[in-house]
């Protein structure tokens, strides 16, 4: 089978590949777009010139692509599932073969360092391998019930699963969502974000040639409109979404018609607690981990760095030294450590919430402002220096809403009971941390906080064991480990009678 897209990677470097394409993927092939539909230009982030053209899918297209899944889904949901674990590791070495490339196309077309994109091409094989290991455990229960009749349960497939896609994570939010579908027998039609189209199509090429049925996993482009079609397709029988809160709420009526469960991932504003017994440099390190990924571009950033007040000093000294030597520039040399921004409006979005700040009172102690690598051809790139804000308060914008770009708030507190009322003072609830070596103290904490995840002294991890997911609206559902299972099956009793009805008529 052809990878046309990766290709191309073995010589392609920053602002040189052109990617012509279909993007478009069911029955087993790309697809072309249908004629006379209008393209939008996708963008090279790096350079900010046009990677390639988007034709966003209509309502004839969607219902190609689901009908191409409902085909596959009856085909594959009868196979066993030591049958569905092989071919899912078959896909986790296709993945693992082919890293390089995949993580090249990535940065590519989302901007992310190429040491970030190879580690999160390494998470994609592990959960492979994780959910292909879990496809045969799909196991019900027994149950006696008196004079001799039992009952027992049968975990089942869904069917026909939607997953819609975030830009931050093409590949990687790609495979988490359809690597717990396909392993419990379900299809799945994924809609990527128009903003980082490419990749998404190469895992189905992959899953193609790893031996899925044609029409297992489609892949459909395009923005709201497409989206709204798959919530509402009536052969849709479970929707996965990553992004924003506004668009979740979309989502969850949309499907809510239809009867359809959903997994939400959404936004957060999350809080990371220093206190003062912590190991400082641990302290610096998660804190930067914490706010500095993928440009600042990750939901569950703890972005409201608390750190008590009799180390303020030092903290600062150290995190500002530390922003300052990140290297900024292409994305594809070893050496950066922060590429670009997804997009010239998300760029300024972020410089305008630093704008902002430093109206309300908040102090740069470094970066945010536009950034021009000295390479020419990423002077027309959306990059910018990572930034350090002080004299933040609770009250702030930058403190209440989601920037989601590379700026840390530095907020001083006083007493455990404080910083605990402050950090779920908040719509928001995707994660937490704190840095303490009081193990008594760490626990206490976390169980207090109001968030799907805490971290205690790290940062920002993600093994595909631990399940992840939102409290408020952050959304609800989980993703990653078992819990998963749950998501993306049901359950069905049977009951079986032994000896004869009970009848009241």
């Amino acid at each position: 089978m052809a990878h046309s897209s990766l290709f191309a990677m073995g010589a392609a470097s920053t602002g040189s590949l052109l990617l012509s394409d279909n993007l478009n993927f069911w029955d087993g092939e790309r697809v072309a777009p249908r004629p006379g539909a209008t393209a939008e230009p996708v963008y090279e982030p790096a350079t900010g010139r046009v990677l390639c053209q988007l034709t966003p899918c209509g309502s004839d297209e969607v219902d190609l692509a689901i009908q191409s899944a409902r085909g596959a889904y009856v085909q594959w949901s009868k196979m066993a599932g030591m049958e569905r674990a092989r071919v899912m590791l078959e896909a986790a070495r296709i993945i693992r073969e082919r890293r390089e490339k995949i993580a090249k196309l990535e940065v590519i077309n989302n901007g992310k360092s190429i040491t970030e994109a190879l580690a999160d091409i390494d998470g994609c094989c592990q959960c492979m391998e994780y959910y292909a290991g879990l496809a045969s455990t799909m196991a019900g229960q027994h149950i006696q019930l008196p004079g001799g009749a039992f009952a027992y349960t049968r975990r089942e497939p869904l069917g026909v699963c939607v997953g819609i896609g975030a830009w931050n994570y093409p590949f990687q939010i790609a495979v988490v969502k359809s690597a717990p579908a396909l392993a419990c027998g379900n299809a799945m039609v994924f809609k990527p974000s128009p903003m980082t189209p490419v990749t998404a199509v190469v895992l189905a090429e992959i899953y193609q040639e790893a031996g899925v049925p044609r029409g297992l996993f489609c892949v459909v482009q395009g923005g709201a409109q497409t989206g709204t079609l798959l919530c509402q397709h009536p052969e849709v029988a479970k929707v996965s979404f990553t992004g924003s809160v506004p668009t979740g709420k979309k989502v969850m009526e949309m499907s809510a018609r239809g009867v359809k469960p959903v997994t939400l991932e959404l936004g957060g504003k999350s809080p990371l607690i220093i206190f003062n017994d912590c190991e400082l440099d641990n302290a610096v390190k998660g804190a930067l981990m914490a706010n500095f990924l993928t440009q600042g571009q990750v939901c569950c950033n703890g972005t409201r760095v608390f750190v008590q007040r009799d180390i303020m000093t030092q903290f600062l000294e150290k995190v500002v030294s530390r922003t300052k030597a990140i290297a900024v520039g292409d994305p594809l040399l070893d050496q950066t450590r922060m590429g670009a921004l997804i997009s010239k409006p998300q760029l300024e979005k972020v410089l305008a919430f630093v704008k902002q700040a430093k109206e309300q009172g908040a102090e740069v102690l470094c970066g945010g402002e536009p950034l021009v690598p000295a390479d020419p051809k990423l002077k027309e790139g959306y990059f910018m220096s990572p930034c350090v804000l002080d004299n933040c308060r609770d009250d702030m914008t930058c403190v209440k809403e989601e920037i989601f770009g590379p700026v840390m708030s530095v907020l001083p507190f006083d007493t455990e009971e404080e910083v605990l009322r402050r950090a779920n003072n908040t719509t928001f609830g995707l994660a937490s941390g704190v840095f303490t070596r009081d193990i008594s103290r760490a626990h206490r904490v976390a169980e207090k906080l109001e968030a799907g995840t805490c971290y205690i002294n790290n940062y920002n991890i993600s093994p595909v064991e631990v399940p992840f997911g939102g409290y408020k609206m952050s959304g609800f559902g989980r993703e990653n480990g078992q819990v998963a299972i749950e998501y993306y099956s049901q359950l069905k009793t049977v009951v079986v009678e032994m000896g004869d009805v009970e009848s009241l008529f």
